[in-house]
C-alpha cells in the first residue's frame, strides 16, 4: 500500500477539487460529499476576496456557488468567464462545474452546453468528463441514459414525474449525449459500463478523443462503475482537467482514492443538535418536497403560504414578504416551526397563476425568480432577527441561491449529513448575528419525507 500511496499522492496542500455550481443546494453537495470524505471544503456564495480566501487557506475543496441554471446564454457569456479565471488561478487538479443531478437545463436557460463551451476556451483541458449520475442520490446512467428514482420506483429522466413536467426545464431526453448536443456543437462521447466494467475505460476514451469526441459522458450505475469513473477521471487528468457533473463527481473520485490508499476509509459521520426551533421557507414545486411539507404540517411545523404571483409587482411582493414574516415570527413564539412555502408540489394551482400573472405583466421568468428567491430569503432574515433562531432550512435549487445571499453571509462549511445531497451547514459572515447561523440548502428532489424533522433534530 505504500508503494501505492507514494506512487499516486494526492498534492499535500491546496484544494484538490475547485468548483463552480449552477445552483446553490448543487454547490453545497459538492462540499458535503468532500467534507465528510475526510476533506474539508469551503462554499462561498461568491467568488471570495483575497482576505476570504486566506481564511480557508488549508480547505482541500474550494467552490463558489452560483446561479446559472436560472440564466440565459448571455449571462453566461458575461458572467462565466471570470468565474472560470478564477477557479484556474486556485491550481487545483479538478475543476468542476456543478450541475444538478437531473439535468435541469435547456438551450434558453441553464444551458450546461454553453457553459462547457465558455469553460474549455478558458481552461486547459485535453478532455471533459460528463459524471452525472451517483448511486447515493439514487441516480443511475446505464449506456448514457440517465435514471433517477422516485418512491422506490426507477423513472427514466423523460419520463420522471417530477422532471419531465418542470415548470422551467422540462426534460424530453433521457440520454445525456442528446441532451446536452442541443446546447453546444461540441461533439460528445461515451464511456459505456461495459468498457467500465471491464476495465477498458482507458482505451475507449482513447477512441473517442482520436474520433474528436473531447467531451465524454461516463455511465455510473454502481459502486464498481462509480470507481472506475473515478479512476479514470484522476488518472488522465494530465496537469489539470475540466470537468462537468453533479456531486457524482466527487463520489466517484473519493471512492478511487479511498480504493487505492490515498484518503482513509469513511469516517463516521459527525452529527448535529437539536435545534428549538427552526425557520423554513420553499419555493420548491417537486412532489417530494410536497410530501415532506404534509409530513412537517403533522409534526409541529406549521406552513405559512406566500403567493408568489405578487412578485410581479415589486410593491405588492414587498407587502407579501411582510405579511409572511409576521406570520412566521408569531408561530415560533407559539412554539411552531414555521415553514414559507409557494407552492405544494407541481399540481398547485398557486404555480400556473404565477407564470400566468407574469405573462400577463411582461415580466421574464429570470427576473420573477430572483425575486421570489430574494423575497424567501428576505423573509428567513426578518424571522431569525425577530426571534433569535439559530437554524433555518430552503428549499428549492432555483430559489436558494437568491435566499442565501439575501441572509448576509458569504460561505458555508458542512457540520453534519442529514441527507445526501442535503448537510447542515455552519455559515460565514462578516455580521456576528450571522456568522455561526446553521442552515441547509435542499433541492426539491432531496430527502425522505422526514427531511424537515431531521434539519430540526441536526441529523
Amino acid at each position: 500500500m505504500s508503494e501505492i500511496f507514494e506512487k499516486n499522492s494526492l498534492p499535500a496542500e491546496g484544494p484538490l477539487v475547485a468548483w463552480y455550481g449552477d445552483d446553490f443546494t448543487g454547490s453545497s453537495a459538492v462540499a458535503e460529499v468532500l467534507t465528510f470524505a475526510g476533506l474539508p471544503s469551503v462554499l462561498f456564495l461568491e467568488t471570495p476576496t483575497a482576505e476570504q480566501l486566506a481564511r480557508f487557506r488549508d480547505r482541500r475543496g474550494i467552490g463558489i456557488a452560483g446561479v446559472a441554471r436560472a440564466h440565459g446564454p448571455q449571462w453566461m457569456e458575461r458572467e462565466l468567464p471570470a468565474v472560470f479565471e478564477a477557479l484556474a488561478s486556485l491550481g487545483a487538479p479538478i475543476t468542476h462545474y456543478k450541475v444538478c443531478s437531473t439535468l435541469d437545463s435547456a438551450p434558453q436557460i441553464g444551458s450546461i452546453g454553453k457553459a462547457i463551451d465558455i469553460g474549455r476556451s478558458i481552461l486547459d483541458s485535453a478532455w471533459t468528463p460528463v459524471v452525472i449520475a451517483a448511486p447515493a442520490i439514487a441516480r443511475y446512467q446505464v449506456f448514457g441514459n440517465l435514471f433517477a428514482i422516485v418512491d422506490g420506483i426507477p423513472h427514466r429522466l423523460d419520463r420522471h414525474p417530477t422532471m419531465s413536467r418542470h415548470p422551467v426545464t422540462p426534460m424530453n431526453e433521457a440520454d445525456v449525449r442528446r441532451h446536452l448536443q442541443r446546447q453546444t456543437e461540441q461533439p460528445l462521447g461515451l464511456i459505456d459500463i461495459l468498457a467500465l466494467h471491464t476495465g477498458n475505460a482507458g482505451t475507449f476514451l482513447d477512441k473517442e478523443m482520436a474520433a474528436g469526441r473531447q467531451i465524454v459522458v461516463l455511465d455510473v450505475i454502481d459502486d464498481e462503475t462509480l470507481r472506475a469513473a473515478g479512476a479514470l477521471v484522476w488518472e488522465r487528468r494530465g496537469e489539470g482537467i475540466f470537468a462537468v457533473g453533479s456531486q457524482g463527481l466527487e463520489y466517484a473520485l473519493a471512492a478511487h482514492w479511498r480504493d487505492i490508499g490515498l484518503i482513509p476509509a469513511d469516517p463516521p459521520p459527525p452529527q448535529g443538535a437539536r435545534s428549538s426551533r427552526v425557520v423554513a421557507a420553499s419555493g420548491s414545486c417537486s412532489p417530494v418536497t410536497d410530501s415532506q411539507l404534509q409530513w412537517a404540517a403533522e409534526h409541529d411545523f406549521s406552513i405559512v403560504d406566500v403567493d408568489a404571483s405578487k412578485a410581479v409587482d415589486p410593491a405588492i411582493w414587498e407587502k407579501e414578504i411582510a405579511r409572511a414574516a409576521s406570520l412566521a415570527a408569531g408561530l415560533i413564539g407559539k412554539g411552531r416551526d414555521p415553514i414559507m412555502a409557494t407552492a405544494r408540489g407541481p399540481d398547485d394551482p398557486a404555480i400556473s397563476k404565477a407564470s400566468e400573472t407574469a405573462m400577463r405583466a411582461g415580466v421574464d421568468t429570470e427576473v420573477l425568480s430572483a425575486r421570489i428567491g430574494d423575497g424567501l430569503g428576505r423573509m428567513v432574515d426578518t424571522v431569525l432577527r425577530q426571534t433569535g433562531t439559530g437554524r433555518a432550512l430552503i428549499s428549492g435549487g432555483d430559489s436558494s441561491g437568491y435566499a442565501a445571499k439575501a441572509l448576509g453571509i458569504f460561505a458555508l462549511e458542512a457540520i453534519a449529513p442529514l441527507a445526501p445531497g442535503a448537510a447542515l451547514f455552519r455559515a460565514r459572515s462578516d455580521e456576528p448575528s450571522r456568522d455561526g447561523l446553521e442552515l441547509t440548502l435542499k433541492g426539491g428532489q432531496m430527502g425522505d419525507r422526514d427531511f424537515f424533522g431531521r434539519v430540526r433534530n441536526g441529523k
